[in-house]
């Protein structure tokens, strides 16, 4: 979905998005840990924004983290942005798709990678596009 045909405002979101993927997406939810469908997904292929259907990461970049949420050690480029986010008495750094701006979780400096990230995601606000087609 490219810019010009996503909803303009925030009912146009609601009718597109269910409830769980609009408190998440839209307003800055958390799901509950250990409940995403895509938590211990190892199929090969591209996670995308749900709400825009957006490029994010790679599957080559998954790992286990042991948090409860789908981790990657590094975004796909120019596919999210940073912001600072202070809510719930902490300093973090919120990701949001660069296209549609919707919420997708926080990225920490404790990954076990070379890249010392660990983009800590909802499921909710991933589709997987899997490599040959198919949509999880």
């Amino acid at each position: 979905m490219n810019k010009k045909d996503m909803p303009i405002n925030e009912e146009g979101w609601k009718k597109k998005l269910t409830p769980e993927q609009y408190a998440v997406l839209r307003e800055r939810g958390t799901e509950a840990p250990f409940s995403g469908k895509l938590l211990h997904e190892k199929k090969d292929g591209v996670y995308t924004c749900s709400a825009c259907g957006n490029p994010l990461f790679s599957s080559d970049a998954k790992f286990d983290s042991g948090t409860g949420w789908p981790s990657f050690d590094q975004a796909l480029p120019g596919a999210v942005k940073n912001l600072p986010d202070t809510s719930h008495g902490s300093a973090r750094t919120e990701i949001v798709c660069a296209n549609c701006g919707s919420h997708l979780g926080h990225v920490f400096d404790d990954g076990p990678t070379e890249t010392g990230k660990r983009y800590c995601l909802n499921s909710i606000c991933l589709d997987l596009e899997e490599k040959g087609g198919g949509k999880i």
